[in-house]
C-alpha cells in the first residue's frame, strides 16, 4: 500500500510502516493543490493539523482506504465524506494526553502566579514584586469540561494540588473515576457558576462550536479564569475579549485559537491573557508516541480491510 505522509511525524512511525512493507512517501510541505492532484495515487494519507482533508480531497482520492491523523482532534478531516466513501479515519487521542495535561497545569500556574509577567519584567530590569500578588491552587474549584484522555489527567494533576474538582460531560463518568478523583459530576451551568477556574477539553464539532459564549461567560463567577487547550472555536473569542476587558473574567490562558495562526492578536496582547502557539502536543515523547501509535493502527486497519 502506498502511504503519503503530508505533515512531519516522528521517524519511528515511518520506520514501522516501511518495515511492515508499506511504500511510504514523505511530503511534509505539500500544498493543498498538490495534494488534490496526487492523492489519487495513494491508499493511505497521514496528517497532523496542518493538512486539511476536505470532501474535495477525499473525492480526488480514488484509491484512498485510510486517513490517519497522528494526534487527537479530527476536525481537519471531513469524517462524513470519508464515511460515505468507506474510508477509515484513524487518530491517536491517547498520544498527547500527558503533554497537553501538563501544559494545562503550566498555564494554570502561570495565571495564578503571574509567571510570564514576572519573567518579562525581570528581563526588562524591573523589580515589580508588589504588583505580582497571586493566588494558590489549593482549595480552589476547577471545572473540567470534558473528561476524555486529557481532561481526566488534568483533573488528577489538579487534585494533587488540593483543588476541588467539578466535571461535566455528555455522559456521566464511571462512579469509580469520580470517587478516585473525589470529583462531582454536574451540569455545565452549575459548573460555570461554581468554578474558580474552568478548563476546556472537548473536541470541535458542530455541537461544540462556541459552546462557551457570552451567555455562558455571564454565568461564571466574577473574577474567574478560563483555560483552553482543546480547540479554539469551542470558545467565542469576541465574547472572551469583552469579558477580559470589562473585568468580568480575571484572566485566560490559551493554547488554541479560532484561526491559527491568528490574523488578529488583540486577544493575545491583553495583559490578563497567557498564551502559547498551540504547543499542547509539542513534546518529544508525545510526538514519538503519536507517530508509532498511528503506524500500528494503520497496519491493523490495513489487515482488517485486506
Amino acid at each position: 500500500m502506498k502511504v503519503l505522509v503530508c505533515d512531519p511525524i516522528d521517524e519511528e512511525g515511518i520506520k514501522i510502516l516501511k518495515d511492515a512493507g508499506f511504500d511510504v512517501h514523505i511530503r511534509p510541505d505539500i500544498s493543498y493543490e498538490e495534494l488534490k492532484q496526487t492523492v489519487g495515487e495513494f491508499e493511505v494519507l497521514v496528517v497532523r493539523s496542518r493538512t486539511k482533508v476536505t470532501r474535495e480531497i477525499i473525492e480526488a482520492g480514488k484509491n484512498l482506504r485510510i486517513v490517519a491523523r497522528a494526534g487527537a482532534g479530527i476536525d481537519n478531516i471531513d469524517v462524513e465524506a470519508a464515511k460515505e466513501k468507506g474510508i477509515k479515519v484513524l487518530n491517536t487521542p491517547e498520544a498527547p494526553a500527558v503533554a497537553v495535561a501538563e501544559l494545562t497545569i503550566g498555564l494554570l500556574l502561570s495565571l495564578a502566579r503571574h509567571i510570564p509577567r514576572a519573567d518579562h519584567s525581570m528581563k526588562e530590569g524591573k523589580w515589580i514584586k508588589k504588583q505580582l500578588k497571586g493566588w494558590q491552587l489549593k482549595g480552589k474549584t476547577l471545572g473540567v469540561v470534558g473528561l476524555g484522555h486529557i481532561g481526566e489527567k488534568v483533573a488528577r494533576l489538579a487534585r494533587a494540588f488540593g483543588m476541588k474538582i467539578l466535571i461535566t460531560k455528555r455522559t456521566p463518568p464511571p462512579p469509580e473515576i469520580l470517587k478516585e478523583l473525589d470529583a462531582e459530576f454536574v451540569p455545565l451551568d452549575e459548573l460555570l457558576k461554581r468554578s474558580d477556574v474552568i478548563s476546556l477539553h472537548i473536541p470541535l464539532t458542530p455541537q461544540t462550536y462556541h459552546m462557551i459564549g457570552e451567555k455562558e461567560i455571564q454565568l461564571m463567577k466574577d473574577g474567574a479564569f478560563i483555560i483552553n487547550t482543546s480547540r479554539g472555536a469551542v470558545l467565542d473569542e469576541k465574547a472572551l475579549f469583552e469579558a477580559l476587558k470589562t473585568g468580568k473574567l480575571a484572566g485566560a490562558a490559551l493554547d488554541v485559537y479560532e484561526k491559527e495562526p491568528p490574523t488578529d492578536y488583540s486577544l493575545a496582547k491583553l495583559p490578563n491573557v497567557v498564551c502559547t502557539p498551540h504547543i499542547g502536543a509539542q513534546t518529544v515523547e508525545a510526538q514519538k508516541l503519536a507517530s508509532t501509535l498511528i503506524a500500528q493502527k494503520i497496519i491493523e486497519a490495513a489487515k482488517e480491510s485486506s
